[in-house]
């Protein structure tokens, strides 16, 4: 499972929580990250790519997408992997929300934050955890993609490694970054985690029997 956040955003660029408000593009950089994403992913061959219906996760894999043939009729728009709904946050700028007494939840104990006007950060983890398990049962012994958004990201891979949903502050989601969970049966492995540089086209390259979970790891260099 390759889980991509979209690339850099306007929003980013001004420091803005975006949310769920349509007509987020990609910043100059962030176009730039896709195209970069388009080499990175190269010719590697998928069961399924299921995409967040918001504006930069689609403009975050056109350019991949518009070369891969292989992908075509793939696309799945699935909103349980939507963005945050952040309520009332949407639209403000971080500087400003950082100095919410709720900001402390969200970084301390957010499993027990609940957006004023949205959903809460348990609610996000139950949605993009079925969308997760929706794919793995799509993908059969082959590779799926999830692109999503940094906090639904950090949900996943808390849920998959059986992390507390409180400890998903220490993960780091960067825009443009690619990380990758092994799945087998109902485990799972990390082999990559806020990856800006591999080629991933090795992914489907590998033979059944080298993705079998066995201690240690094969390496890649």
């Amino acid at each position: 499972m390759i889980l991509i956040r979209h690339a850099h955003s306007v929003a980013n660029d001004k420091g803005v929580l975006a949310g769920r408000a349509t007509g987020i593009t990609l910043s100059k950089k962030g176009l730039s990250q896709a195209q970069d994403l388009k080499k990175r992913l190269g010719n590697l061959k998928i069961r399924e790519i299921r995409i967040s219906p918001l504006e930069r996760c689609h403009l975050t894999m056109q350019p991949w997408l518009a070369e891969q043939a292989n992908a075509a009729g793939k696309v799945v728009v699935d909103p349980d992997i939507t963005e945050v709904d952040y309520g009332s946050w949407t639209g403000k700028k971080l500087t400003t929300l950082s100095l919410k007494k709720e900001w402390r939840v969200v970084q301390k104990t957010p499993s027990k934050m609940i957006f004023p006007d949205g959903e809460s950060l348990l609610n996000v983890q139950i949605r993009a955890t079925k969308a997760l398990m929706r794919s793995i049962k799509a993908r059969g012994n082959g590779v799926s993609i999830i692109v999503s958004h940094g906090d639904v990201i950090k949900s996943i891979i808390a849920s998959a490694l059986q992390l507390e949903l409180d400890k998903f502050q220490k993960i780091v989601i960067d825009p443009a970054s690619i990380s990758v969970l092994q799945c087998s049966k109902d485990d799972f492995r990390l082999l990559h985690l806020n990856d800006s540089a591999t080629n991933f086209e090795y992914l489907s390259k590998e033979t059944r029997s080298s993705k079998a979970h066995i201690g240690g790891g094969a390496g890649r260099g």
